[in-house]
């Protein structure tokens, strides 16, 4: 039974809320990372990220992240100039790994197993990721971090957490952003810019919304499983989708309701 559904409430929980997703994948870009830096990972950073899914963890959550490499370096950014493009694919997945040993670092030092498997063959720093592995080692109480992307070029970490979020029967995916979901422009530029409390997977793809890329977005859709882009510089928004709160921006295939100010 997937474990996407299931509630569970009083201090086994860690709490007295009714959980409404108890399975989560949660997607952080490499920028997340950064914090006031220009390049590389902020400790603190990592510090803050790993206290909130921490708390989400005791409370019954069982939590798989993949996590980006712009930070470090991204490959699409090369190929525009001039690097082949495939290669420079290949050097950002390899930058996703370092970003995921630190969070695993930062995790680990706030009380909670993880364990980094990665989609390209690394044994000295990570596991082979195994579906049914990364499925047991979530039941075991240990966070998983999803690392390299989906080990192939021309496809976005976005792609890969939708695809693990698939594979291990997450109940949601939780895009962090650094804004509090999805707007009809860019609401740094635009301060009139509407944002979206809940939208359709074919809105996304129709009006071009770019907050997360057309093959995740489409993996989504054809699996039926909901999005949600949110704002991680909050620290409670993990645990309040958790709870099944209204956070950021839903997208699901039959919202209700539409844009809100």
């Amino acid at each position: 039974m997937s474990a996407s559904a299931t509630t569970a409430t009083g201090p086994s929980a860690g709490g007295t809320e009714p959980l409404r997703h108890r399975r989560i994948l949660l997607k952080l870009s490499g920028e997340a990372l950064l914090g006031d830096r220009q390049y590389g990972v902020d400790p603190a950073v990592c510090a803050f990220i790993a206290k909130q899914v921490v708390e989400v963890h005791r409370r019954g959550v069982q939590i798989g992240i993949v996590v980006g490499g712009g930070n470090i370096f991204r490959g699409l950014r090369a190929a525009a100039n001039g690097m082949d493009r495939a290669t420079g694919d290949y050097i950002g997945m390899l930058a996703t790994v370092m970003n995921g040993l630190a969070l695993q670092d930062a995790i680990e030092r706030a009380g909670v197993q993880t364990r980094v498997m990665s989609a390209i063959a690394m044994n000295e720093v990570a596991e082979p990721y195994i579906r049914r592995r990364a499925v047991r080692h979530l039941e075991k109480g240990r966070i998983a971090i999803f690392v390299a992307g989906t080990g192939n070029p021309y496809f976005t970490t976005d792609t890969a957490a939708a695809l693990r979020a698939v594979e291990i029967g997450a109940g949601i995916l939780l895009k962090a952003t650094k804004v509090d979901g999805v707007y009809d422009a860019d609401p740094m530029k635009e301060p009139s810019a509407r944002r979206y409390a809940r939208l359709e997977y074919a809105d996304l793809l129709r009006d071009q919304l770019k907050v997360i890329d057309a093959a995740a977005v489409s993996l989504c859709m054809e699996n039926d499983l909901p999005i949600v882009v949110f704002d991680l510089n909050r620290p409670d928004n993990i645990l309040r989708v958790a709870l099944g709160e209204q956070v950021g921006t839903l997208i699901t295939s039959a919202p209700e309701g539409g844009a809100s100010a």
